[in-house]
């Protein structure tokens, strides 16, 4: 069924909002893809805050033309679902995630900070961890110090504590 012209532009206002907040955009295509298994990848996206849409690709290189992801707007043909995303790895986690485990998703490219990024590259985004892996880390190397001085300070008092009652 197609869209009347309202329509199309209440679809490519929407998608251009999307693109607006978006850090990352990754595109990938889903023929013969069964309803069951778009409806747990929309299910999975949408619990990691990622906007997934089946856009006709007309509609999607107008809504983002002139963001940063019109770098990939030449790459927008045949069945293509989008993947928009505020956090930098969450589209690009769940498009790959589930490309493992069904072969008929097929992951074409994406964007990221105005630079297009090929199958590799969403890859290679999806493998870094997330942003809360990223700062617990951080605090696990920031209290190591901390925690070894503690740990001498703590040995030391023991020795003295032992030399005293001898």
């Amino acid at each position: 069924m197609s869209l009347n012209r309202s329509e199309k532009e209440a679809v490519i206002s929407d998608v251009t909002s999307l693109a607006a907040k978006a850090q990352t955009l990754v595109m990938a295509e889903y023929r013969g893809i069964t309803v069951a298994d778009m409806t747990r990848l929309r299910s999975n996206a949408r619990s990691n805050g990622v906007s997934l849409s089946v856009l006709k690709n007309t509609l999607a290189r107008r809504a983002v033309a002139g963001s940063a992801f019109e770098v990939v707007a030449d790459q927008m043909t045949g069945p293509l679902i989008y993947g928009f995303s505020t956090d930098a790895v969450a589209a690009a986690k769940v498009v790959a995630e589930f490309a493992k485990t069904n072969d008929k998703l097929v992951i074409r490219g994406g964007a990221y900070g105005g630079k297009a990024l090929d199958v590799n590259g969403v890859k290679t985004l999806a493998s870094i961890p997330t942003k809360e892996v990223l700062l617990a880390q951080l605090c696990g190397l920031l209290m190591s110090p901390i925690s070894r001085t503690a740990v001498v300070l703590g040995a030391l008092a023991a020795k003295k504590g032992e030399a005293a009652a001898a």
